[in-house]
């Protein structure tokens, strides 16, 4: 005769790891969707914030200006109309070099 309690133990126990491995298949799933990609492209925009300099184009929450002063915490923009505007810098996020931006609209013209 089965004692009906221990079939159910190794059932349990055949549960209990199917659930640690779908934890484990999510916690794979996360990383490497969600997480990786999004360390990824953290460290390549420190990296552009990092290599600003006088001159940039730079576009800060929509806004496009010319880098004219980079201070600890914060960048100086100047804007076309020559206003100046001080932005965080964590709040750039894109950064052209002079060039860069200057080839740009001509190829929008041809």
């Amino acid at each position: 005769m089965i004692v009906p309690f221990l079939a159910d133990a190794g059932a349990r126990e055949g549960g209990f790891a199917q659930t640690i491995i779908m934890v484990l298949v999510a916690l794979f799933f996360f990383y490497f969707i969600l997480w990786r990609p999004e360390q990824k492209r953290r460290k390549k925009m420190e990296a552009q914030r990092g290599s600003m300099k006088q001159g940039d184009r730079v576009t800060a929450m929509g806004i496009v200006g010319t880098v004219s002063e980079i201070k600890d915490a914060t960048v100086v923009l100047t804007m076309v109309d020559g206003a100046k505007i001080e932005f965080l810098k964590h709040a750039i996020t894109e950064v052209h070099a002079p060039e860069a931006a200057a080839i740009e609209p001509a190829e929008d013209k041809g």
